[in-house]
C-alpha cells in the first residue's frame, strides 16, 4: 500500500500551505496598515496586528499537523491519539474552508482543499490505530471453559 509516500505529501503539502496562509495574512495585514482601512471604528492596528497574529497561529497550526504527517510517513507506524486528533481536526477545518472557499475564490481553490482533505483522510485510514493488546486464545474461544475430563 502506498501510505508512506501519500503522508508524506500530505505532509509536504500542509506545510506549504501553512507558509502560504502566514504570507497571505501578512500580506493582508500590511494592506490594512498601509491604507488605514478600518470596520466599525476599529483601531487599523489592532486589525492589523490581529491580521498578523491569526495567520502565524494558523500556519503553525498547520506546520505542526504536517510535521506529525511527516513523522508517520518517516516512522511507518500509525499516529498517537493526541496526533490523530490534530489530524482529524485539520480534515475537518479543511472541509469547512473548502465549502466556503467557492464562494469567495473559487472552483480551484475549492478543488485545492478538498485535495488536502483527501491527503489527509487517506493518511488516517492507511495507518490503523494500534490496538493496546491482542486478545489471548482464550478469550478468543468465546469466553467458555472447555470441559475437563473426568
Amino acid at each position: 500500500m502506498a501510505r508512506r509516500p501519500v503522508a508524506a505529501v500530505a505532509a509536504v503539502t500542509l506545510m506549504v500551505e501553512a507558509v502560504g496562509i502566514a504570507l497571505l495574512n501578512w500580506i493582508l495585514g500590511l494592506v490594512v496598515d498601509r491604507q488605514q482601512m478600518s470596520l466599525g471604528g476599529m483601531d487599523t492596528d489592532a486589525m492589523s496586528i490581529g491580521t498578523w497574529v491569526a495567520g502565524g497561529l494558523f500556519g503553525l497550526y498547520l506546520l505542526v499537523c504536517g510535521v506529525v504527517l511527516l513523522r508517520t510517513a518517516v516512522r511507518d507506524r500509525a499516529p498517537g491519539r493526541l496526533a490523530r486528533i490534530l489530524l482529524i481536526t485539520c480534515a475537518v477545518v479543511h472541509g469547512l474552508l473548502g465549502a466556503f472557499s467557492v464562494g469567495l475564490v473559487g472552483w480551484a481553490a475549492f478543488a485545492f482543499m478538498m485535495v488536502v482533505l483527501g491527503l489527509i483522510v487517506l493518511s488516517l485510514l492507511g495507518y490503523e490505530a494500534e490496538s493496546p493488546a491482542k486478545p489471548s486464545a482464550e478469550a478468543a474461544g468465546g469466553g467458555q471453559d472447555a470441559p475437563s475430563p473426568a
